[in-house]
């Protein structure tokens, strides 16, 4: 099912809800109920209630967002560090330098077509990506410079091939969703309270009442899909790309 329906069913929902209670319970109050009397320290809680819960969605969407932003940047990294590589092994002799591009490029080729799929689908890296950049790394490493020419540049290919590691370790750490079960819950538990609040302010009046109640539920409700959205950052609507894989290595692209 497409993001944007989901998003739209959830609003839509949240709606409804408020919609159908309010009118259910406008027929089932008491002829002499009056609304106006809403005890002020109901109003004083419900006010608090809404502002707390507002600082804990803001905080969510703002560690979501800082999540998408950090696998963005793993990518970044992993892309640039084996750029580096690619472009400072023309040092060495060709056939050692045709063949650690050829494994870079195998490995960049797998990460760009198959290892991205697999982590939108699992939150997952693959076994095979792992093996073709450890190839990367042995072709680096156990070379023997000839010349001190050589020699000077080995070691700053060790460290991008290290770098490239670390970059593609972070990514994997970051492909899982971010926001533990329990602050689910809280979020969740919190959008039920602070929208049931607003049927304690006895909230049946006008129609301009229910149509604001309605709105601010589809709100909640758009904020929660906002979180869900960013909180897994290879998978979802609003993704870390791999464009700087395909920057770097445009004689990749399909």
């Amino acid at each position: 099912m497409p993001e944007w329906l989901v998003l739209t069913l959830a609003m839509l929902a949240a709606c409804a809800v408020v919609v159908v209670i309010t009118v259910l319970r406008h027929r089932r109050a008491p002829d002499d109920e009056d609304p106006s009397e809403t005890p002020d320290v109901i109003e004083y809680i419900t006010m608090w209630i809404g502002v707390l819960y507002a600082i804990v969605l803001g905080l969510a969407i703002a560690g979501v967002w800082e999540a998408r932003g950090a696998a963005q940047e793993h990518v970044q990294a992993e892309a640039a560090a084996l750029h580096e590589i690619s472009e400072r092994v023309r040092v060495y002799p060709a056939g050692v330098r045709d063949r650690i591009r050829d494994d870079v490029d195998a490995y960049v080729g797998h990460v760009v077509t198959k290892e991205w799929q697999a982590m939108a689908d699992t939150g997952r890296i693959t076994e095979r990506g792992t093996a073709l950049l450890d190839r990367v790394r042995q072709d680096v490493t156990d070379y023997r410079p000839k010349t001190d020419f050589e020699a000077q540049a080995y070691q700053p290919l060790v460290d991008q091939v290290t770098a490239a590691d670390q970059a593609r370790i972070a990514r994997a750490e970051s492909a899982e969703p971010t926001m533990p079960g329990v602050v689910w819950f809280g979020l969740i538990t919190g959008a039920v309270v602070t929208v049931g609040m607003l049927f304690a302010l006895q909230i049946r009046r006008t129609p301009r009442e229910l149509i604001l109640a309605g709105l601010f539920s589809a709100l909640i409700a758009f904020l929660l899909f906002l979180i869900w959205d960013f909180d897994a950052p290879y998978s979802r609507g609003i993704t870390a790309s791999a464009d700087p894989f395909l920057r770097l290595f445009p004689h990749l692209r399909g």
